[in-house]
């Protein structure tokens, strides 16, 4: 893990060099109040006078800029951090771990912690719970060929929502540019085989769902041989083809998805195939239904417009245990923020919501987002995400609409009414010297891609996860290349998706890294709190 401190030479950082124009020269700068919080470069002001107590800060109006970012204290937020991770410890899972995940009592806790803070600072509290069905897997997942046995987290991943069951068949792969994007990629599918797509291209999502409309029986996914980051992979773009990682599906497969297995694997068997040798392959993955009551949680702010409402979200669920940087992180900048304008009049009414089941596939931004009324939905004139906040090695991504991998899905507004909030986060980076970036897939795997769906503009933060980082986002970064987060530098996939890992605690946290995100945030919400929203929305 790398944290960064103000006493640490870029060399110790393994910085490079392009990016001492950028964050590395002014980080001194923004870590000097290493007891406080971050110095604020938005109004080139050197803060001189002792910061204001968490109190202060929580019942006095931050009506500035220059206010809320005083008050958005490293301190403050590494506090709130370190509750959740004691909610985690105190509520392990039958493995012995702590945990937070959908359905479990470390995810009712941590609903229950947010809820007593924000009723405390007077936001009008709601709880609005929705039923869930999901999959889990059970045994040992199995993927063969007749002369090779595939070894589980090594060449290949189950992928998150893969349906169950047990094949043996030929495998073929998809016409085309061989990556099943395209219906007629099956067009001469034979019904019954094991379909074989290459990553990239389009969603997970789209690759399965045409598969399985052509009678595949399973999915096998496997990664390119110059795999980067892209617009269609929300979480994981390893920069090794031998690197494999879990595929996110959003919607629940109906038939075994293997994704994504190593560029080798995949590669072998296309090879296979072209010869005339159509090796049959054996996958099983059992799965067992899970259903429960799941929760979103909502606090309202008595100020401002209730006719142009800002929401300001991030997910409170975890997956594989305490959930700290994915999404813990996310939560607590939300949380802090909420807690230090608990006071503070605005133009336009503020809503925060945590929302529960973002791992399983969305389910409770997409609940919540397709339970509005026409009216509801008129009244919310921007949507912000805050969604992995404290990465260890990090980069500064926004999620823009723009170059989501559904973007063709979104309502016409969405895109053009959204770059506002693109521009807003771009203002505060460029004021204090940071670089940001559009994130390369967008909104897609957080919750404002729910917004967008439904018409809504929207923005959002993250500083990434799991692996890998690439030469060009070191270049601007600096850091390393591999991991994101978990063992930095490496490239063994991180600590937050991973299963059976249980790494991803209060220590896979960079303490710098949420201050920065935190105060870009805050500064993003107040401006949107504050402006003046005439275009309309469906």
């Amino acid at each position: 893990m790398v944290t960064l401190k103000p006493n640490l030479t870029l060399k110790n950082l393994g910085f490079s060099i392009a990016c001492a124009v950028t964050l590395c020269v002014l980080h001194p700068l923004l870590a000097a109040q290493t007891g406080d919080g971050l110095v604020s470069g938005v109004a080139r002001k050197v803060i001189r006078h002792a910061a204001p107590s968490a109190q202060s800060c929580q019942t006095r109006a931050n009506d500035t800029p220059e206010k809320l970012l005083e008050c958005t204290q490293s301190s403050q937020l590494w506090q709130i951090l370190t509750q959740f991770q004691q909610i985690s410890d105190q509520n392990p899972g039958p493995d012995g771990h702590g945990n937070r995940d959908t359905g479990t009592a470390g995810y009712k806790a941590s609903v229950a912690y947010v809820a007593g803070l924000m009723k405390k600072a007077g936001y009008k509290v709601t709880v609005q719970s929705y039923q869930y069905q999901a999959t889990k897997i059970v045994g040992v997942p199995e993927f063969s060929t007749s002369d090779e046995n595939y070894v589980l987290m090594r060449d290949w991943f189950v992928a998150r929502l893969s349906g169950g069951g047990t094949v043996s068949a030929s495998i073929q792969p998809a016409g085309g540019s061989g990556n099943g994007c395209l219906r007629s990629d099956f067009a001469a599918f034979i019904l019954g085989n094991i379909a074989l797509v290459e990553r990239g291209g389009c969603r997970f999502d789209v690759q399965v769902a045409n598969a399985q409309a052509a009678g595949a029986s399973a999915v096998v996914i496997y990664n390119t041989p110059d795999a980067g980051q892209d617009q269609f992979d929300p979480v994981a773009g390893p920069g090794d083809h031998s690197i494999v990682f879990p595929a996110r599906l959003t919607r629940q497969a109906s038939i075994p998805v293997i994704g994504v297995a190593a560029y080798s694997v995949g590669s072998e068997l296309l090879r296979r195939y072209a010869s005339g040798d159509a090796p049959q392959v054996h996958i099983d993955i059992r799965t067992q239904p899970t259903s429960g009551t799941d929760y979103n949680l909502i606090a309202e702010s008595p100020f401002g417009d209730p006719n142009h409402t800002v929401v300001i979200e991030g997910h409170l669920d975890s997956i594989y245990g305490a959930g700290m940087l994915d999404n813990a992180s996310g939560s607590t900048t939300i949380l802090a923020i909420a807690l230090n304008l608990a006071k503070t009049s605005t133009v336009n009414r503020l809503r925060y919501i945590w929302f529960g089941g973002e791992e399983l596939g969305l389910l409770g931004s997409a609940y919540y987002t397709t339970h509005l009324s026409s009216a509801e939905r008129k009244i919310i004139a921007f949507d912000l995400d805050a969604d992995v906040t404290a990465t260890p090695n990090f980069d500064i991504y926004v999620a823009d609409p723009a170059t989501a991998c559904n973007v063709n899905e979104f309502p016409s507004n969405v895109v053009p009414q959204s770059k506002i909030g693109t521009q807003m986060w771009t203002d505060y980076f460029n004021s204090i010297g940071v670089v940001s970036g559009s994130a390369p897939f967008g909104n897609c795997g957080t919750d404002s891609n729910s917004f967008a769906l439904i018409g809504i503009p929207d923005t959002g933060i993250l500083t990434m996860q799991d692996c890998c980082k690439g030469q060009s986002e070191v270049d601007i970064w600096g850091g390393f290349l591999g991991n994101y987060e978990g063992q930095v530098p490496g490239n063994d996939g991180g600590c937050c998706d991973q299963p059976n890992r249980w790494c991803d605690n209060l220590s896979n946290n960079d303490p710098f890294v949420l201050g920065l995100a935190s105060k870009a945030t805050a500064y993003v919400t107040l401006k949107l709190a504050n402006r003046t929203f005439q275009a309309t929305h469906p």
